[in-house]
C-alpha cells in the first residue's frame, strides 16, 4: 500500500487522496482527515450526500474526479452539486417536492413479481407477466421495494449481479490514470519493474462488446498459436502487458477486422480489456512499442515456420497439392525509392513489395515468402520455397500448382528429380487438337457439379522428358492446355486441381478486404541489397529518346511522301526540281536518320543492368521493414485458418444453404456479437452468454456452434477457467 498521511484505516476505508479518506459500513459514510472525522451521513440520506460533495470540494480536500470515483457517481453530478452549494448553500439541496411512488410497478404488481421470482422465474419473464420493463423490476430490486427469497442450496444464475454497460462506462470515465485503467496498483507495480505480466481476471459483466470473438480461442489454440508464440518469443520485458496479452490483442484485432493499431482508438477499450481479462486494451503507442520489441527479436520467420510445421504434423494431406502465387502490396508513399513492379489489379507499374504465398491442398495458407526486390516466381520458388517445402515434407513428393509465370520446362524436369512435381498452364503457341479428342467429364467444384470437355496425351518437352498434357475445350472453341509432370493423375483430377487455383485469388481478395493484408503495420524501412542488379536508367532514357526521334522521323517521311504524291508535274517535272522547291526537307530527314543511328550505337554500348549502388547512395537503397509485417501477416493467416475451422463446423451441420457465401459473413457477425460474461471460480468456468442475433436461423446456428465448441473444454489462456458458451 502507498505511504499515506492518514494514520487510521480499516478494511472499509477508501483513500480518496493524501488529504482525505472515506470509511463506509452498512448504514453510515464518514469522511475523515489526519485530524479525525470531518463529515458523516447515512447512506439513504440523499440530501446529506449531495451536501457532502459541495462541502468537501469547496474546502479543497478533494478534486471532483477523485470524489466522483470514491462515491461511484458521475463527475458531472459532483460538479453540479458543488455549484449549487456555492450558489445557494445547504438550502439548495432541500427538495420540497412530494415523493412519488412507482406508478407502473404498484404494490399489487410488486407482490406478483416477488412471488414469481421466489418460484424461480427470471426477471425478464416476471417483468413481462406484469406488463413493465425489465429495468423497472431491476430498479425496484435495487431500491428494496421488492425483496426476493434466495435459495442458498439451488441458487440460479439470474441472481448474479451483472455490471451493465452504463455502469462500466461511468467507472471507466472516472479513472484517475486514464480511461478504464482500474487496476492501478498493478500498473504502478509494473511501472516500477515489479510485475512481469498482469494476469487475467474476470468479473460478472453484462453486454460486453466483442465477446463473440472468444469463440475463436479454442481454434487458435488448436493451431498451436499460443504455444508456438511462447516457445519462439519466450517473454517480453516486465510490464503490465505481457506476451500472452499482446498475442491475444493482435489476434482479436484481426478477427474483429481492425486493420491497424490506430483503429483501437475508435473501439471500446474497456470492453476490449474485459475479453483480455484486463481492465482495458493497450493504447496505440503501447501496442506499437510492444510490436517494436517483438521486432527486435527477429524471430517472425521462425514463428511462421514453427506454425507451418505444426499444421503439417496435424494434417499430412496439406502437402498433397501446394498452390503458389504472388501478391503485390503497393507502396503509396513518396518518402522512399522502392523497386517497381506491375500491379495487375490496377494495371499499373508502381512501387510495391511482392509476397509469394504457399497454400495447402484445400487452398488454406501455409506460409509466404517476401521477395527480394520483387524477384520473379521461378527464382523465388527454386531458391526459397522448395528448400522450405523439403524441410516440411521430410523427403516426400509434393506437387506445385502455379500459373504461366512459372513456365520453365528445364526446371520442371530438374525439380522432378528432387521430388517436386509441377502442375501449370502451358505457355506459348500450340496446335489445336481435333474435337473428337475430347470427352465430357463431370467433377465437383466447391460442392457443385461441373462438366468439362477434356482431352489428354503425353508429350515430350525440350526433347528431354515426358509430361502429361490435359486440355479443356471451352464453349467458344478455345483450348486451355495444362501440363503436369505427374503421369499417375487422371485428366479430371489435373483439370480440377488446376482450376481450383482460383480459390487462392479469392483468398487474396478476402484477406485484402477483410483482414487488411495490404495495410502497413509500420512505415519504417531497412537496408536492402546494395549489389543487386537493376535496369540501367541511362539506357532507358536513351531508348526513350530514340523512340521519340523515330516517331518524328516517321512523321517527317510521311510529310515528304505526301508532298511527292501531290506534286504538280507541270511545275516540278523531276525529283531534282521537287527537292529544290522543297529545299531542306530531304536534308533534314537524312540528318535525323544519322542522329538515330548514332543514338542506337550509344544504346548498344551500354549494359542492360547495373548495380543499384552506382545510381543511388547506400542510405537510399532501402526496402519496407519486413519483420513486424511478417509477424502480423502470420497472425492474420492463423486467424483466417481458425475462422475456416468454424466454417467447417457450419458446413458439416448444414446451417446455411449457401455455406461459402453466407458462412463467413455469419462468423464475422458472431465475432462482433455482445454477450454476458459470468466467471465462476468455484466451479472453474467462464460462461459467455450471447445476446440474440437478428434472425432465428442465426440463433440456431450459433447454438449448434456453441454446443460443439463446449465439447473442447478449453481453458482461457493463463487461467483455470473453462470457457462455456450459450446462445440466446
Amino acid at each position: 500500500m502507498l505511504q499515506t498521511y492518514i494514520p487510521y484505516s480499516s478494511k472499509n476505508t477508501t483513500f480518496i487522496n493524501e488529504k482525505i479518506a472515506m470509511d463506509s459500513n452498512n448504514e453510515q459514510v464518514v469522511f475523515f482527515t489526519a485530524t479525525g472525522p470531518v463529515y458523516s451521513f447515512r447512506k439513504n440520506d440523499k440530501f446529506a450526500k449531495r451536501l457532502a460533495q459541495g462541502i468537501i470540494v469547496s474546502l479543497g480536500l478533494a478534486k471532483t474526479a477523485e470524489l466522483a470515483k470514491a462515491l461511484g457517481i458521475n463527475r458531472t453530478t459532483v460538479l453540479r452539486n458543488v455549484q449549487r452549494y456555492k450558489d445557494k448553500g445547504p438550502e439548495g439541496f432541500i427538495d420540497n417536492r412530494p415523493v412519488r411512488s412507482p406508478y407502473k410497478l404498484n404494490k399489487e404488481k410488486q407482490r406478483i413479481v416477488k412471488r414469481l421470482l421466489d418460484q424461480g422465474s427470471t426477471i425478464t419473464a416476471a417483468a413481462a407477466e406484469v406488463g413493465v420493463s425489465e429495468g423497472c423490476v431491476r430498479r425496484a430490486l435495487r431500491n428494496g421495494l421488492i425483496v426476493r427469497k434466495i435459495n442458498s442450496v439451488n441458487q440460479t444464475e439470474d441472481f448474479i449481479e451483472l455490471k451493465g454497460p452504463a455502469k462500466r462506462s461511468l467507472e471507466d470515465t472516472n479513472c484517475n490514470a486514464g480511461i478504464a485503467t482500474k487496476r492501478e496498483e498493478e500498473r504502478l507495480l509494473a511501472r516500477k519493474g515489479g510485475l512481469a505480466e498482469a494476469l487475467p481476471e474476470f468479473s460478472p459483466n453484462e453486454g460486453v462488446r466483442y465477446a463473440g470473438v472468444l469463440l475463436a480461442l479454442p481454434f487458435l489454440a488448436g493451431l498451436s498459436y499460443f504455444d508456438t508464440g511462447k516457445k519462439v518469443y519466450g517473454t517480453l520485458k516486465k510490464g503490465y502487458y505481457g506476451l500472452q496479452s499482446i498475442l491475444l490483442t493482435l489476434a482479436f484485432m484481426a478477427l474483429l477486422r481492425m486493420k491497424n493499431p490506430e483503429q483501437l482508438k475508435t473501439g471500446h477499450p474497456g470492453d476490449f480489456g474485459i475479453i483480455l481479462g484486463l481492465d482495458r486494451c493497450p493504447e496505440v503507442r503501447t501496442l506499437r512499442r510492444k510490436l517494436n520489441e517483438l521486432g527486435l527479436y527477429n524471430q517472425s520467420g521462425k514463428f511462421m515456420e514453427s506454425l507451418s510445421r505444426a499444421w503439417v504434423e496435424q494434417d499430412k494431406d496439406i502437402l498433397g497439392f501446394l498452390y503458389i502465387d504472388g501478391h503485390v502490396r503497393p507502396y503509396h508513399g513518396s518518402k522512399h525509392i522502392l523497386p517497381k513492379t506491375h500491379v495487375a489489379r490496377r494495371r499499373l507499374c508502381m512501387p510495391a513489395t511482392t509476397d509469394f504465398w504457399v497454400n495447402g491442398t484445400r487452398c488454406e495458407p501455409l506460409f509466404f515468402v517476401t521477395a527480394q526486390a520483387n524477384n520473379g516466381l521461378l527464382s523465388t520458388v527454386e531458391n526459397e520455397i522448395i528448400p522450405e517445402l523439403q524441410r516440411l515434407s521430410k523427403g516426400e513428393r509434393v506437387t506445385l500448382v502455379f500459373d504461366r509465370e512459372g513456365w520453365s520446362p528445364d526446371r520442371f524436369l530438374k525439380w522432378r528429380k528432387s521430388g517436386i512435381d509441377v502442375l501449370t498452364y502451358r505457355k506459348g503457341k500450340y496446335e489445336p487438337w481435333p474435337k473428337d479428342c475430347f470427352i465430357e467429364v463431370t467433377s465437383q467444384v466447391r460442392g457443385e457439379p461441373v462438366t468439362y470437355m477434356l482431352g489428354k496425351q503425353s508429350i515430350k518437352i525440350n526433347k528431354k522428358g515426358w509430361v502429361r498434357e490435359v486440355r479443356r475445350l471451352c464453349d467458344n472453341g478455345h483450348q486451355t492446355s495444362v501440363i503436369s509432370t505427374r503421369q499417375d493423375l487422371s485428366m479430371e483430377e489435373i483439370a480440377r486441381r488446376m482450376f481450383f487455383r482460383w480459390n487462392q485469388e479469392n483468398y487474396f481478395k478476402y484477406m485484402r478486404e477483410e483482414y487488411g493484408l495490404d495495410h502497413l503495420v509500420s512505415r519504417g524501412v531497412e537496408q536492402a541489397d546494395v549489389e543487386r542488379m537493376v535496369p540501367n536508367p541511362q539506357k532507358k532514357e536513351l531508348m526513350k529518346e530514340c523512340s521519340k526521334q523515330l516517331k518524328q522521323l516517321k512523321k517527317k517521311k510521311e510529310h515528304y511522301a505526301t508532298k511527292a504524291i501531290n506534286n504538280d508535274e507541270k511545275q516540278c517535272r523531276t525529283m531534282r526540281g521537287f527537292n529544290i522547291s522543297n529545299y531542306g526537307l530531304k536534308t533534314e530527314i537524312k540528318q535525323m536518320e544519322e542522329d538515330i543511328e548514332t543514338l542506337k550505337a550509344q544504346i548498344k554500348q551500354l549494359p542492360n543492368k547495373i548495380k543499384i549502388n552506382e545510381m543511388l547512395e547506400e542510405d537510399e537503397i532501402v526496402r519496407l521493414e519486413t519483420e513486424k509485417k511478417r509477424l502480423t501477416d502470420t497472425i492474420k493467416m492463423t486467424c483466417y485458418r481458425a475462422e475456416t475451422e468454424l466454417l467447417k463446423i457450419i458446413e458439416r451441420n448444414h446451417c446455411f444453404a449457401r455455406t461459402i457465401d453466407e458462412g463467413r459473413a455469419f462468423i464475422k457477425n458472431v465475432f462482433q456479437q455482445p454477450a454476458d460474461m459470468i466467471p465462476n471460480y468455484n466451479e472453474g468456468r467462464l460462461e459467455v452468454r450471447f445476446h440474440t442475433m437478428s434472425t432465428r436461423r442465426e440463433n440456431k446456428s450459433l447454438e449448434e456452434l456453441c454446443d460443439i465448441v463446449n465439447k473442447e473444454k478449453f481453458l482461457y489462456p493463463g487461467t483455470e477457467l473453462k470457457l462455456v458458451f450459450k446462445a440466446a
